[in-house]
Formats: C-alpha cells, sequence, structure tokens
C-alpha cells in the first residue's frame, strides 16, 4: 500500500520528519510519498492511499500557512471522505498549553468530521522536551504503519 505523508510546515521541522519517515520505513509500505500541502486541497484524498498528516502548529493554534488552503477546502468544499485511512503527527511545544499541538488536532477533528477513519492515536510531540522530532516520529510511524497495515489487510 501506499502511504502519502502531507506536510504543513513553518520551520520546516515536519519536513524533516516527514522525510525520515519516508527513509526509515520505506520497508514497510509499498511507497512513500512526501508532498508538502502547499497548493493543495480535498482532492489529494481522491488517491488510494494511506495518509498521513505531519503538520506543525503555528500562531495561536494554527495550521502553518502552507496548510491553509487544504484545510480551509475540507469546510469549503466538503464531501464524504470514507475511504480516507490516515495518522496523523502533531508537532507543538507545551510552554503554549491551551494551544499545543492543534495543528495536526484541527486536521483530526475535520477529518473525522467528513467520515474519515483515524488509525490508531494523534501523536503529538513536544518541542519543548529536547528530544528529537525526527527519531520519536519514525519511531511511532513504524508501529503505526505495522497497525494500519494489518488492518488493511484484515479488511481486503
Amino acid at each position: 500500500m501506499k502511504l502519502i505523508i502531507l506536510v504543513g510546515t513553518m520551520t520546516s521541522t515536519a519536513d524533516y520528519v516527514a522525510q525520515a519517515i519516508q527513509m526509515d520505513c520505506g520497508d514497510l509500505a509499498d511507497e512513500i510519498e512526501v508532498r508538502l500541502m502547499d497548493g493543495l486541497d480535498i482532492t489529494v484524498f481522491d488517491e488510494d492511499a494511506l495518509y498521513l498528516i505531519c503538520t506543525s502548529t503555528y500562531g495561536s493554534g494554527d495550521v502553518p500557512d502552507n496548510a491553509r488552503q487544504l484545510y480551509d477546502s475540507l469546510d469549503s468544499n466538503p464531501k464524504f471522505l470514507g475511504h480516507v485511512r490516515y495518522g496523523v503527527i502533531a508537532l507543538g511545544d507545551r510552554t503554549y498549553l491551551n494551544t499545543f499541538a492543534f495543528g495536526g488536532k484541527k486536521f483530526d477533528e475535520r477529518l473525522q468530521g467528513l467520515g474519515a477513519q483515524r488509525i490508531g492515536e494523534v501523536w503529538c510531540h513536544d518541542a519543548s522536551a529536547g528530544t528529537m522530532p525526527e527519531e520519536l516520529g519514525t519511531a511511532w510511524c513504524r508501529q503505526w504503519l505495522a497497525q494500519a497495515l494489518a488492518t488493511a489487510s484484515d479488511t481486503a
């Protein structure tokens, strides 16, 4: 199965995480494609693939600027996404407790509202913890991918 990682980022951290996953998890998926969210809209979910939203949080709990068009299109051009299976990596900073990891959490809420099926829990990384999001994100993704692929074979 193909994995498409959709990246929302302001400072490239989410892109680094996605690229690390692409390099480290290639043995688990048929293909892993990293796409920056720039210029994308809801039609990105038309492809038959497993999706991973990998996004930072910006400002007062907003999605990054490059993710705004895709995020807004989930509201302005809604359609049923029951065929979409996805996971979320939400990057944030716990020093902003009231909006911690909201970029990813907002995508998750919108996707579920359109019928998409999240696999596993949203994984949140805290930038203030001093840990490397690429290392922890890759370890999380290996487990998540194994779970996602197992559930895909159960339903096939």
